[in-house]
Formats: structure tokens, sequence, C-alpha cells
């Protein structure tokens, strides 16, 4: 009998051999070790305060403060894409003056410090009694509007916020399209479609699979961002912290319950962005890994 007849006669089932990785292993219980030491040293430590910590989590004061940070982020996420879109197309404009006007606006903003663009936007009215809209030198006016009443503390607060990230979010959805193969351009414009329709309805949405994840990141740190605004004595998140812990001098339990709202914030956007990128990678990835909750339904129904 051959060696492989041996081999086909046997039944025996094959022994398999786990892989061992001693040095990721070692390290994994270095990182669970300095993990649980930071844990025990915040946990029962008394200067933390966690008794005040607990007393202004849920107080209303903070609520409202969250309330405004919340708001913040969504009008300056829905107006920094509304201008970042129409900005990215100028920019990608055949006509020289549209591409040079979008370049200039996007190199202005994204030059300038968040803080400064709020400070200079706060006292506008110094320079500027009223602002009105008409025909370039002649005295006819459509509209006109006092400065101070236009522009108080939320609307300064928005439109920087706004102006800052269109200029960002210009740069990534121009990106985006970019990385768009040429062809599939070439093959829209082969069937007679307008340019409009051919942007809409074939380019953007297999640009959104490249804008989605730094898009997403742009948000998460708009929402971190809208701390800055404390510099007009806005009452959002950190503002309204920083006023309490003045007044009763508890800094740090105080610092931590903005610590641990910012961590929520951005840890549900950064779960909506996991489950976003799943549903327009669908198409470009043949097998779309399980989510946590599959994998968890999987392991309770594989379960005897």
């Amino acid at each position: 009998m051959s060696d492989i007849n041996k081999y086909d006669a046997d039944d025996r089932p094959l022994k398999v051999v786990a892989a061992r990785y001693p040095l990721r292993l070692l390290a994994a219980f270095f990182a669970l070790f300095i993990l649980l030491a930071i844990v025990q040293s915040i946990a029962t430590n008394p200067r933390w305060e966690w008794g005040v910590f607990r007393q202004w989590f849920f107080d209303p004061v903070i609520l409202a403060g969250l309330g405004k940070t919340l708001l913040l982020t969504l009008l300056g996420t829905l107006f920094g894409i509304i201008f970042g879109t129409l900005l990215a197309l100028a920019r990608l404009s055949k006509s020289y003056l549209l591409s040079a006007l979008a370049w200039g606006y996007i190199w202005l903003f994204r030059s300038l410090p968040l803080l400064l663009v709020l400070i200079v936007l706060y006292n506008f009215s110094y320079l500027y009694d009223s602002l009105s809209l008409g025909i370039p030198f002649t005295s006819i006016e459509f509209f006109r509007h006092s400065t101070v009443d236009l522009l108080d503390q939320f609307s300064v607060a928005v439109l920087g916020l706004s102006l800052v990230q269109s200029a960002y979010t210009a740069e990534i959805i121009r990106g985006g399209i970019i990385g768009v193969d040429h062809g599939q351009q070439e093959a829209a414009a082969a069937l007679g479609l307008p340019a409009w329709r051919r942007t809409l309805r074939i380019i953007l949405p297999q640009a959104l699979r490249a804008i989605l994840p730094t898009g997403f990141n742009e948000v998460i740190s708009l929402a971190k961002g809208t701390s800055i605004v404390y510099v007009l004595s806005m009452p959002e998140l950190f503002y309204t912290v920083q006023v309490i812990y003045n007044r009763t001098q508890q800094v740090i339990p105080l610092l931590m319950v903005a610590t641990v709202w910012y961590l929520l914030i951005t840890t549900v956007l950064s779960i909506l962005q996991y489950y976003v990128e799943r549903y327009f990678s669908r198409g470009a990835i043949r097998h779309i890994a399980p989510t946590t909750l599959q994998r968890l339904r999987q392991w309770r129904t594989a379960r005897p």
C-alpha cells in the first residue's frame, strides 16, 4: 500500500494546533494591568469627589448646556455640509472665477483659528453699524438690519462654526469626488445625462464611500470644538461647567461631568458612523463583517 493510501485509510481526525502568540498575549496582559491600575487609582481616590459628580451630572442646568452643545453641533454640521458641498462643486467648476473664489474662501477659513473667527464676528458691530444688501456703488438697497440685533451670541457661534466647518467639508467632498473613477463620469456623459444629474445620481453616491469616514471625524471634532464658544459667554456645556465650578470651587468633579458627556456624544457619533459606513459599503465589499449585536445573536443561537 502506498503512503497516499495509508493516509486515505486513516480515519482519525486531524489534531488542530492553535497558533501561539506569546508577545501579543504579554502585551494584552500588560495593557490590562495598566488599565486596572488606572481604574483603581480613580475609583479609590476621594479627591475625585464622585459624590459631587453624581449630584451635578443630571442637573437641569448641565442638561440645558448639553442641549446647546448638541444644537450647535447639529446646525454647524448641517450648514457646513450645505456650504461645503457648494464650495466643492465651485472648486471643481470649469469657471475660473468660481473656482478661484471657492479656493480663496477655503484657504482663508482653513488658515484662521476658530477662536479668532468667533471673536472677530462677535465684534463685527464695531466695524459696521448695520448690514445691508443692495447693488454695489449705488444707493439701491433691498435689505438693511442692525448688526447688534442680527449677530447675537448664538448667531455668532453658529455662523463661526459653519464658516470654518464648511471650508474643511469642502475639501473632504472634493477629494471624494476626485477619487471616483473618471470612467464613471465619461460613461454618464456618453449617456447624454446633464452635468447636474451626473453629479447627483452617479458621482456623489460613489464619492460618499470616501467622504463619510473623514466627514464623520469632522463632525466629532466639531462636537468637541463647540466648547470654544465659551469665549462668547454662551451657556453651552463647557461654559456652564466653568460657571458652576467658579462658584462652588469643585473644579475636578465638574470637569469630569463635562468629560463624560463629551465621551457619550462622541461615542454615539462613532456608533452612528459605523452603521452608516456599513450601509454605504454594500456592493463595494463582498462580505461585510457582522456587527457586535449580530455576533451576540449568533453566539446565543449556537449555544446548546
